[in-house]
């Protein structure tokens, strides 16, 4: 994968309400503090939780380690994304099927696994923790804290 020429990031999990707005949270504010100038985004393969804040319980984690929450809403992912964004960075591999159901042909070999730039971590895919407790969300900013300096790592080389 050629990352010299990236500009612009999504992040994709299944509502857009946990997994992936705390990677736009996260990737956001550790790219900006890396001085990179980059379009960061989040969306959901679902659109059942549409216009809605991330999950308050992603909030509370990631806003105690500094991240900033604001201005993000649900929102589910389009077509349009495939062109707009160059690389779709997925949570998990139901999120990948499902946006390989979506992305144009020659549009798919922008979508990867985020974990894939976790350096500290063996897991493959990013937990979904909106039915777990609080101990979920801090594990879920975890891997994504990890993924989001390996991919920093990756675009600066």
């Amino acid at each position: 994968m050629n990352l010299k020429k990236i500009d612009s990031v999504i992040f994709i999990c299944t509502g857009n309400i946990c997994r992936s707005p705390t990677a736009e949270a996260v990737f956001r504010h550790k790219a900006n503090e890396a001085g990179l100038s980059l379009k960061v985004d989040s969306a959901g393969t679902i659109g059942s939780h549409a216009r809605e804040k991330p999950d308050h319980r992603a909030q509370k984690v990631g806003i105690a380690q500094g991240y900033s929450f604001d201005k993000i809403k649900s929102r589910k992912v389009t077509v349009k994304n495939f062109e707009e964004f160059d690389l779709i960075l997925a949570m998990d591999q139901q999120n990948i099927n499902d946006l390989f159901k979506v992305a144009p042909l020659h549009l798919q070999n922008k979508i990867h696994l985020f974990l894939d730039f976790a350096d500290n971590f063996a897991e493959q895919e990013v937990p979904d923790p909106y039915y777990g407790g609080a101990k979920g969300f801090q594990y879920v900013l975890d891997l994504i804290e990890d993924a989001s300096d390996g991919l920093l790592k990756e675009l600066v080389k």
